[in-house]
């Protein structure tokens, strides 16, 4: 699991301020902002909230309240938008807000490989402008805390690092487009950030726990429809690295490096150094619900093609966008986030050490959870 330690110097810290934040009351977010006020105990944070959200993200923060006392107080919601300009606010509400703010963390996004280009635009460019504007109107901020994705990559080959963002690709789905787009701004915009680029994002290494059910669930999904033994496809060779990282790993890295001033001007790879192969990730899941396949070679595009039938994505539980992470020769180099989150005793756990604690959340929850967005 990943581990941690309880405090840093308070020198290292950024422990004040009054804080904006989007992607509240989300899975991610919700257990985020207690952590952040745990280790910034002089902050408060404004959660910008869709009005259509508000009853979800009050009933989040009475939660958070009862099992984290230490956030009773510190957590305000605003009722606003991201999509819209001045991020819906009235001008006083606006005037007043970017007063008090001195950082802002921004979550809030659309995480969905199948997500329209219009819809990609209007929430992850858009909608990260509309919050760069808004923060370039604030004279008090001092940090913007930005999550992207380690697949702004798009169709890179070889070792995609840190420091890169264009090189040349283009890309697999509108998600990493404008997902791509929207960092590109951040970088653009001038305002102090640390980004954060995870991987595929799995359930909490210790209790498997998640709100999704994405990336390699889906296989699990696809193979307890199979007869065992039986015949599952390979995409490709198997030798593609497929990047996951639990959340739990996510979330204190974030919450580490966003209250660590040493982090701002960086990009950070939140992704497994040492990543499973498709082939490995397969013969894991295949063994941690006692079923055992042989791995039938298909070429991706033969087997996309096969999911442009509704009724196979269907059956399987699984959408054509997923394929192509599992026949990418991409490695996700993570120098600057292993040095960095080392200093906090953080590091990634391997896969295989939580792999069953992620099945059996699944097969526990698999009836209640259905597919949410890969980030």
């Amino acid at each position: 699991m990943a581990t941690r330690k309880t405090r840093k110097p308070a020198s290292e810290r950024s422990t004040g301020g009054t804080v904006l934040f989007t992607g509240f009351p989300g899975f991610i977010g919700a257990r985020l902002i207690p952590r952040l006020l745990e280790l910034r105990p002089g902050a408060t944070f404004e959660c910008l909230v869709q009005e259509k959200f508000l009853p979800a993200a009050d009933a989040s923060v009475a939660a958070l309240a009862s099992s984290h006392p230490h956030t009773k107080g510190r957590i305000r919601l605003v009722t606003g938008d991201i999509t819209a300009p001045g991020l819906g606010l009235g001008a006083g509400a606006a005037k007043s807000l970017a007063k008090r703010i001195t950082g802002c963390f921004h979550l809030a996004a659309v995480y969905d490989l199948a997500v329209a280009r219009d819809v990609g635009m209007r929430i992850n460019v858009e909608g990260t402008k509309n919050v760069l504007e808004f923060l370039g109107g604030a004279s008090a901020v001092r940090r913007l805390d930005y999550v992207s994705t380690a697949y702004v990559s798009g169709t890179a080959v070889g070792t995609y690092r840190e420091t890169d963002l264009d090189v040349g690709q283009s890309f697999k789905n509108h998600y990493e487009e404008t997902k791509f787009l929207a960092e590109a701004a951040v970088r653009e915009s001038g305002i102090p950030s640390a980004i954060y680029r995870p991987g595929i994002v799995v359930g909490d290494s210790r209790t498997g726990e998640t709100a999704k059910f994405d990336g390699p669930y889906f296989a699990l999904n696809a193979m307890s429809l199979l007869p065992s033994p039986g015949a599952f496809l390979r995409i490709g060779d198997g030798e593609a690295e497929v990047n996951l990282v639990p959340v739990d790993y996510v979330l204190e890295a974030i919450a580490r490096l966003g209250a660590w001033d040493g982090a701002i001007g960086k990009t950070y790879h939140l992704t497994d150094p040492a990543p499973e192969t498709a082939l490995s990730l397969a013969e894991l899941l295949a063994k941690s619900i006692g079923k055992s396949f042989v791995y039938v070679p298909v070429p991706l595009p033969l087997a996309k093609l096969a999911f442009v039938v509704p009724q196979v994505s269907g059956w399987l539980g699984m959408p054509g966008q997923t394929l192509d992470y599992f026949d990418h020769p991409v490695h996700y180099d993570a120098a600057q986030a292993t040095k960095d989150l080392a200093r906090f005793g953080l590091a990634c756990p391997p896969f295989r050490s939580y792999v069953q604690k992620l099945v059996a959340f699944w097969k526990k929850k698999r009836a209640e959870i259905t597919r949410g967005a890969m980030i």
